[in-house]
C-alpha cells in the first residue's frame, strides 16, 4: 500500500448515517484531514471529533455541497434517500446532480461511492437507486469508485439488528422466503479498511468494487449462526402462508431498527446478490472477519457504540444499568408544540422540573407511576435539588438529568425499574418568531416484555407530553408577561 499523505484531505458526505459515524473517527486514526458532512451539523459537533471539521450539507441545495466541497481531493459520497417509488428515484438523481454540479469547480480529484450489490436482475426499487447513482456520477469528468457491498455486521447495521432483534425477541420464527437469499456479509471492520485503503489508491478511470466477506450464505444460515453465539434456545419454523408473519408491518412492531431502514433491507433481500470481490482483494488484500467473528465482535461494541454519545451523556449509571440484549436503536414517541414564547422563558421553566410544578401535568398519574416503582423496590428518593436551575448529575423524582445544552435540550435517564433503558428529553429550537417545543422519550427494550412495556405505555406518553409541552409553553408565556 502507498505511503499515507497525511496531506489528503477527506470530505464524508452523509457522516451522521450509519457507515459515516463509525468511518470518521476511523479516518482520521489514519491521519487524514477529516470533513464530516451531513444536515444533522449539530449532532456531528457534539461527536467531538478531534481535528474533524464539521459542516452542514444538505444534497438538495448546491450552495451548503460547496462549502463541504472546499479544499478537499476525495468525496466519500454515503447518502442514500428512503423514500419510495418514483418519488426515490427522483431524489436520488436530484442528489446525484447536485452532487456533480458541486464538484465541477471544487478541488476534488476522487469520487469513493459506497453503493449496494446488485442482484441479476434487479427488481427493488432501493438496489436500481443505488445503481442509478453510480451511473450518474460516471456521468462526470471525476474519476468515480463505487464500491457496492451488502449485508454488514455491526452494531446498529439495519440487516443485523433486524435479525437479532428478531432472534431476541422471539422464541419461535417463522421467518419468510426472503430469508433463503444468499449474499455475502462483511464485517463493519473489513469495510472501514476497504474505503480507506481506497483513498490511498486513486485511480484515473471509473472503475466498480464489490466487497464481499469471506462467505456466499443466506440470511437464514446467517440467522442459525447468529442464535449458536448468542446461546439462545430457538426454532426456526417455515410455514407457507399466503401472507408472511415477518411483514414490514410486524417487523416495525418487533424491531426497533426504523421502518424505512428494515423496508430498504427487505428488499434488498428478495435476491441473491452474488459477488466477485477479487479485483478489490488483489488492490487490498487483507484477512477478512469470520463470520462468526463479525457477530461476536458487533454484539461486544454496542454498549460502547450506544452509550458513548452525546445523547446519553456517556453517563455511567446507564453504562451500569445497561444489559446485553437490550434494543440497539430506540423506540421513541414525543410531542412537539410551537409557541411565541421566548426561548429564555422555556428554558427557565423546563429546569423547574420536579418543584411546585412537579411534571408539569397530570400529578396523579406521576405520582402513581413512583407509588408502582417504590413496590417494585426501587428505592431512589423524590424531590429535586433545593436551586433554580439543574446540573448535570441532579436527580430529580427517580429521574437523573445526563445531559444540558443551555437553551436548547435538557435530558433525564430514567431511573424507575421496567424492561429496558430510556430517556425523556426536552428540546428547544428558535425559528425566529416562534420557538418549538419537544418532549421525547426514547426507549432501548429489553427483548419482548420490554417491547410490551413500551407499547403500553405509549398512549400515556402520547397524553402526558401533550399537556406538557402547553403548560411548559403557558408558564413561559407568563414568565415573559411578567418580565423576569
Amino acid at each position: 500500500m502507498p505511503t499515507l499523505n497525511a496531506e489528503t484531505r477527506v470530505v464524508v458526505l452523509g457522516a451522521s448515517g450509519y457507515i459515516g459515524q463509525h468511518l470518521v473517527p476511523y479516518l482520521t486514526q489514519q491521519g487524514y484531514k477529516v470533513t464530516a458532512a451531513a444536515r444533522r451539523r449539530d449532532w456531528l459537533v457534539a461527536q467531538k471529533w478531534p481535528g474533524v471539521r464539521c459542516c452542514f450539507a444538505d444534497v438538495y441545495h448546491n450552495a451548503s455541497l460547496r462549502d463541504a466541497f472546499a479544499g478537499a481531493d476525495v468525496l466519500i459520497y454515503l447518502v442514500h434517500a428512503m423514500s419510495d417509488g418514483e418519488d426515490l428515484f427522483e431524489k436520488e438523481r436530484q442528489a446525484a446532480q447536485n452532487t456533480l454540479l458541486a464538484l465541477k469547480d471544487s478541488s476534488i480529484k476522487h469520487v469513493i461511492y459506497l453503493g449496494s450489490m446488485q442482484p441479476e436482475k434487479p427488481f427493488s426499487p432501493h438496489l436500481q437507486a443505488r445503481k442509478l447513482t453510480g451511473d450518474l456520477f460516471r456521468l462526470g469528468p471525476i474519476p468515480v469508485t463505487e464500491l457496492r457491498a451488502g449485508i454488514v455486521i455491526g452494531p446498529g447495521a439495519a440487516a443485523f439488528e433486524v435479525m437479532r432483534d428478531m432472534i431476541y425477541n422471539l422464541p419461535v420464527l417463522t421467518p419468510p422466503r426472503w430469508v433463503r437469499k444468499h449474499s455475502s456479509p462483511i464485517g463493519l471492520n473489513d469495510l472501514l479498511y476497504y474505503l480507506n485503503g481506497l483513498i490511498e489508491h486513486p485511480c484515473v478511470a471509473h472503475r466498480i468494487f464489490d466487497a464481499a466477506g469471506p462467505e456466499y450464505m443466506s440470511y437464514r444460515q446467517l440467522m442459525e449462526r447468529f442464535i449458536a453465539l448468542s446461546g439462545k434456545r430457538r426454532w426456526l419454523v417455515p410455514i407457507p402462508l399466503p401472507t408472511q408473519l415477518l411483514t414490514l408491518a410486524f417487523l416495525g412492531l418487533l424491531t426497533s431498527v426504523p421502518t424505512p431502514l428494515v423496508r430498504a433491507l427487505i428488499q434488498g433481500l428478495k435476491q441473491d446478490l452474488p459477488s466477485d470481490s477479487d479485483a478489490l482483494r488483489q488492490l487490498l488484500p487483507q484477512p477478512l472477519t469470520s463470520i462468526d467473528e463479525a457477530i461476536n465482535l458487533a454484539l461486544a461494541q454496542e454498549e460502547e457504540s450506544v452509550l458513548n454519545t452525546p445523547e446519553w451523556g456517556n453517563d455511567p449509571d446507564a453504562h451500569r444499568r445497561w444489559r446485553k440484549g437490550y434494543g440497539f436503536y430506540a423506540k421513541q414517541v414525543g410531542f412537539r408544540l410551537e409557541t411565541s414564547a421566548s426561548l429564555n422563558g422555556l428554558w427557565w421553566v423546563i429546569q423547574q422540573l420536579g418543584g411546585e410544578e412537579g411534571f408539569f401535568f397530570a400529578p396523579g398519574l406521576w405520582r402513581f407511576h413512583q407509588r408502582i416503582d417504590r413496590l417494585l423496590g426501587n428505592k431512589i428518593p423524590p424531590g429535586r435539588p433545593a436551586k433554580a436551575t439543574l446540573s448535570v448529575g441532579d436527580n430529580v423524582d427517580g429521574w437523573k438529568v445526563i445531559s444540558k445544552v443551555s437553551e436548547k435540550s435538557l435530558t433525564l435517564l430514567f431511573g424507575m425499574k421496567a424492561p429496558g433503558l430510556g430517556r425523556l428529553t426536552f428540546t428547544l429550537k428558535d425559528h425566529g418568531e416562534r420557538r418549538s417545543l419537544d418532549i421525547s422519550a426514547w426507549w432501548h427494550p429489553a427483548g419482548a416484555r420490554g417491547l410490551c412495556y413500551w407499547y403500553a405505555m405509549m398512549p400515556a406518553h402520547l397524553f402526558l407530553f401533550r399537556g406538557m409541552a402547553k403548560r411548559i409553553a403557558s408558564l413561559a408565556r407568563q414568565k415573559d408577561r411578567r418580565g423576569h
